[in-house]
């Protein structure tokens, strides 16, 4: 194979299957050699191989009778494995959902995606049941930053395969769940783009949940342009995506408190380089203390994590029968704190959220809001691995600067902006309130390539 296809962006390769300089078929074995050569086996849990060359071919033979059914005909994709694929039980990166029924169908977006043409490779690893920011998996393995130079670094989650995956070559995008930061981070850590949409705005029926008043869809991929064709395919849009801005008509804040507390020297000083790069191209930056953030923490504080009172709900029998045993002790360890949040503090947290979002949206108006996607850059595996206080404290830490977006229902995109301690990718993510997606993937657009410097 002279070209890797995987390792290309999505309009890269759509432009070679829309002038019939490469084949559908030809991509997915390749891409299926790529995955095969990868010396980590951990990335990807199952591989959907008659399926594919399936897809692939009709995908080819449409190509060749002039009938392609847009930009995303013959791209191929992963899932990440919480994703319902027809004929094949959700695992959620467990073992114990082995024994479930298979699905009967697709999920509404794999199928979208799949009547926009794309090509079904395989589901990817996750942090099991989606819980948590590392990416670490006892059952499956744990996929390694592949962009790590000196020590085995995690990948971040829980969508950690799908960020290797694209990172690594061998797929244009993955598709991945957000429920406190789990395309973002992993996006960051990796060195890709990742977009988390608004909650809602794709259809959730046939994706695993974990807390569905913060579940979220969106892409890992190399670009945001990308990102915002996937984004349409899986609205069932078939209009052109959203166009990009001029720089000089975009505001930015940047909150002072709640995002940059123990943030590593390296990553402050990539994303402070980004914004220096960024207003001298024309944008306008204002720095803001977002008094919603500190509430945030206070209303979790007081009655317990919104995420952690939902995933208890979900695992509830579970957790109190055999299937507890073989789940990940750190996952059954984290959900079964849900239990302390009574209906009364449940109940609490959803009026306290309302109000929080209604103030923070008001404060931000039709600004985007920018801060480091993560406050590190990717730790590496062994100390996480060693002691569960460590591997506590950094989860925690690793999600801090992304659940602020979930719990007030933003969208976001992260995008690489340099590099960190160790040479390792740092992410600047730029959200906006919710259910201004088209504003946000048009000034992620605009903005891209000043980021990245």
């Amino acid at each position: 194979m002279t070209d890797n296809f995987a390792a290309m962006s999505i309009a890269q390769l759509s432009a070679l299957f829309q002038m019939r300089k490469a084949d559908p078929v030809d991509v997915a074995e390749a891409v299926f050699e790529t995955i095969e050569a990868y010396s980590d086996k951990a990335v990807f849990v199952t591989l959907l191989k008659d399926r594919a060359r399936a897809e692939a071919e009709a995908s080819s033979r449409r190509l060749r009778d002039g009938r392609s059914l847009g930009l995303l005909d013959g791209i191929p994709i992963a899932w990440k494995d919480l994703f319902d694929i027809e004929g094949m039980a959700t695992t959620a990166g467990s073992t114990v959902l082995g024994k479930e029924e298979p699905a009967a169908k697709d999920a509404d977006v794999v199928d979208l995606l799949k009547q926009a043409g794309m090509i079904a490779i395989g589901r990817t690893n996750m942090s099991e049941f989606a819980f948590s920011g590392i990416g670490i998996n006892p059952h499956y393995g744990t996929p390694l930053n592949p962009r790590s130079r000196d020590v085995l670094r995690v990948p971040g989650g829980s969508s950690s395969g799908a960020g290797v995956a694209v990172a690594a070559g061998l797929v244009p995008v993955a598709m991945g769940t957000d429920t406190g930061g789990s395309v973002r981070i992993p996006a960051a850590f990796n060195g890709v783009v990742g977009y988390k949409a608004t909650r809602g705005r794709y259809s959730m029926s046939g994706v695993y949940p974990l807390a569905k008043s913060l579940d979220s869809l969106g892409p890992l991929c190399r670009t945001v342009q990308d990102a915002a064709w996937i984004d349409s395919a899986m609205r069932g849009v078939s209009s052109a995506p959203v166009p990009k801005r001029s720089k000089a008509q975009l505001d930015l804040v940047v909150p002072t408190h709640g995002v940059f507390e123990g943030a590593e020297p390296g990553v402050v000083a990539a994303f402070e380089a980004a914004l220096g790069r960024l207003e001298a191209a024309g944008a306008r930056i204002s720095r803001e203390r977002f008094p919603g953030f500190e509430e945030v923490i206070s209303v979790m504080g007081k009655y317990g994590p919104l995420v952690t009172a939902e995933a208890f709900a979900l695992h509830r029998d579970r957790l109190s029968g055999p299937d507890a045993a073989a789940m990940d002790p750190r996952v059954v360890a984290r959900t079964r704190l849900g239990e302390k949040t009574s209906t009364a503090d449940y109940l609490a947290i959803l009026e306290a959220r309302s109000r929080l979002i209604a103030e923070t949206n008001a404060l931000i108006g039709h600004r985007f809001v920018a801060f480091p996607s993560v406050a590190h850059v990717a730790p590496a595996v062994e100390p996480l691995l060693a002691d569960d206080e460590t591997f506590f404290a950094m989860n925690g830490k690793t999600l801090r600067n992304t659940a602020f977006g979930n719990f007030l229902d933003w969208c976001g995109v992260s995008i690489p902006c340099g590099t960190g301690e160790a040479g390792m990718p740092v992410g600047f993510l730029l959200s906006a309130v919710g259910h201004h997606d088209d504003d946000l993937l048009s000034a992620a657009m605009a903005l891209e390539e000043v980021i990245r410097g």
